[in-house]
């Protein structure tokens, strides 16, 4: 375990011909990876090729890809080098490529798209059949180099480290994708987000409170509870109260919550949530970490004018909005980093769902 403020941007060259990685030839445990020596890569026309200083340890891109569980199994090319999201030094330009140049600090976005369609064009490219992930359809960044879409990739800003970039590049533009397709947020929205000590559940919130919103977080661990109030949320709830709804109302000045965000599929989490949504309001997933199916009162639904709304993930739109609260100040919460070698032992803290937001490699 390292300390995230020590992490430093690598110097861009010379490029050696082979370099470090952590590897997997078989779906397991995390004892499946291993560090060894591969070659390096070489970026392609509109490609860079980024010397990586940190890279997220994700539960479903990683573990579940690691695990062999699908839809990752079926994406995964034996062997295979994990890591979406990203940042680094510029250490080479391919051909065509502008607006980049060796030395760059950057940060990539890790979703691209293999085609383009009526949903590329129409700005929601995340929604695409042809959506493709670094680190999954391609040798991802739990190595020395990775090359990666230039267009994918962000420039951090100079007081930004690259494990706060980190911790953005992907979550925060998912939130910020939330947020768009519900209209935005803004000073005095009411927002709740259950479990927000995850990676994603805590950008998110952070984000809501950073953009002015009033915000309900939840956990069903008092220890992570205790957590979140270090965070400055004044909110602190668990949905396993039955009384969650009037706590929400009360929190709102008795009002019911205009958005709730739901990453987590858990049938009594998002009943009672359900329950504290305002007319008019919103209840957002982009995952299922805990559970598949949940019910709805369809009465309700459109009695209430209210709405669910699916988001896969973000989109380079998005991303450019979190950017833009990245050098407003904005900073996702980081629990913990690993060196490159001990991401076996990050698999598995990831696994037992002690952190409380992203959870980094770090290469040194």
């Amino acid at each position: 375990m390292t300390d995230s403020s020590a992490i430093s941007w690598p110097e861009a060259g010379p490029v050696p011909p082979s370099m470090r990685a952590v590897t997997f030839s078989e779906f397991g445990g995390p004892e499946v990876l291993t560090l060894g020596e591969v070659e390096t890569p070489e970026p392609q026309a509109g490609e860079v090729l980024v010397r990586v200083a940190a890279v997220a340890v994700g539960r479903t891109l990683d573990l579940a890809a690691r695990a062999g569980l699908e839809p990752f199994a079926s994406a995964v090319t034996l062997p295979h080098i994990l890591g979406a999201e990203h940042a680094g030094t510029v250490a080479a330009v391919g051909e065509g490529v502008t607006g980049l140049a060796l030395g760059d600090h950057v940060a990539t976005f890790p979703v691209y798209n293999a085609f383009e369609d009526e949903y590329t064009r129409s700005g929601h490219s995340e929604v695409s059949p042809g959506v493709r992930m670094i680190g999954t359809h391609r040798p991802g960044a739990y190595a020395q180099y990775v090359a990666v879409p230039a267009s994918n990739v962000r420039i951090v800003p100079a007081d930004v480290d690259p494990a706060e970039a980190v911790a953005v590049i992907l979550a925060g533009a998912v939130a910020m994708n939330q947020f768009v397709r519900v209209g935005g947020i803004h000073e005095g929205s009411r927002v709740v987000v259950p479990g927000a000590t995850s990676a994603l559940g805590s950008t998110t919130a952070l984000l809501a409170k950073h953009l002015g919103a009033t915000v309900v977080v939840t956990s069903r661990d008092e220890a992570k509870r205790a957590r979140l109030r270090e965070l400055g949320f004044e909110h602190v709830l668990s949905t396993h109260d039955e009384d969650f709804a009037d706590q929400v109302r009360t929190a709102f000045g008795g009002l019911g919550a205009q958005l709730i965000v739901d990453n987590l599929g858990l049938e009594e989490t998002w009943r009672r949530c359900f329950d504290a949504l305002a007319p008019g309001g919103t209840v957002v997933t982009s995952g299922a970490f805990l559970g598949l199916e949940v019910p709805i009162n369809v009465r309700r639904l459109y009695l209430l004018s209210q709405r669910v709304v699916g988001v896969r993930t973000g989109n380079l739109a998005s991303v450019d909005l979190a950017w833009a609260e990245l050098s407003a100040g904005f900073r996702a919460q980081i629990d913990r980093t690993f060196p490159l070698e001990d991401a076996a032992h990050a698999h598995r803290y990831v696994a037992s769902s002690e952190n409380v937001g992203r959870v980094i490699l770090t290469i040194g």
